[in-house]
């Protein structure tokens, strides 16, 4: 069926009728629907206050009342946020007992931050890093505020997805995206069609603008890294959201290729909870078993 057209007059005080051609679809009801562009912007404006000149010249307020008005709402908006975030903060916060003083000043640049955030799950996470700060002072940094600040909820899901993908060291400092391992290449193995194995990332949901997208944020290198060539039994000891994971290798000059989530990418990932892919841990160990004896006993 065709798009039919309608013709829509716009007509504006002293300036010449100007005559859109706008496209009209029709519903489920077999009515045609106008185009709600222009309504959503209006809804926003009223919303946020800035419509007054949008309204009827008889109808419209005193732009200081109107500017005034708009300033009590912000304010308004921005308690009822932190507010919101602070009694979320509550479910988070540990029982043990703080040793150390919170901070004035993170505390302070922390609600310049945090008052802006009006999405229910952005405002958990948020909650979910006063808690840890209370609990352990230090743990973000202003820096990773800043970053998480401008981070959408789409940014946010994609840090998600690559917690759920990732493995930790012992220390938890270090955060990496196992990409695949090999073996150095010799006169033995040099044609082995096993020598390197990669892991797909992308059929767990973590595909390259993935990557690109979280390196963007300054949450991940893009440069894939590699370890040394490790020994033969040379082991490692890793976990992957909360599972161990020990990884020895079977011959020598073995190595693991990974992509490492930067000091920002690693202090936020943490606020994800530790939700492990059985299916990808499974499959991870098996990728890793061409070279390496796997353990997550």
């Amino acid at each position: 069926m065709e798009t039919e057209k309608k013709t829509v007059i716009v007509t504006k005080e002293d300036s010449p009728t100007d005559v859109i051609e706008a496209p009209t679809t029709p519903n489920s009801n077999g009515k045609n629907s106008e185009t709600s562009a222009s309504q959503r912007l209006t809804k926003l404006a009223k919303h946020f206050v800035i419509d007054g000149t949008l309204q009827p010249l008889e109808k419209q307020m005193p732009i200081e009342d109107r500017t005034s008005k708009r300033n009590r709402l912000e304010h308004l908006r921005k308690q009822k946020n932190i507010e919101a975030i602070v009694e979320k903060s509550l479910a988070y916060c540990a029982n043990s007992d703080v040793k150390h003083k919170a901070d004035n000043d993170w505390f302070s640049r922390y609600i310049t931050l945090a008052e802006e955030v009006s999405n229910p799950t952005m405002q958990d996470l948020w909650a979910k890093i006063l808690a840890g700060e209370l609990t352990k002072p230090g743990s973000f940094s202003y820096k990773a505020l800043k970053v998480f600040r401008d981070m959408s909820i789409y940014d946010a899901k994609l840090l998600a997805k690559a917690s759920a993908l990732a493995i930790k060291d012992q220390s938890k400092r270090n955060i990496r995206l196992i990409s695949g391992c090999y073996q150095k290449p010799g006169l033995l193995n040099f044609f082995s069609s096993h020598r390197l194995q990669h892991v797909n990332l992308s059929h767990y949901g973590l595909n390259h603008a993935d990557l690109l997208a979280l390196a963007e944020n300054h949450l991940l290198y893009t440069q894939e890294s590699e370890s040394n060539a490790m020994a033969q039994n040379e082991a490692i000891i890793f976990t992957y959201n909360g599972l161990p994971l020990k990884i020895s290798a079977k011959k020598a000059n073995v190595v693991l290729q990974f992509y490492k989530l930067t000091p920002l990418g690693a202090e936020l990932a943490h606020l994800i909870s530790d939700k492990p892919n059985e299916e990808f841990f499974d499959y991870l160990k098996k990728q890793l078993s061409h070279h390496f004896n796997v353990s997550s006993d």
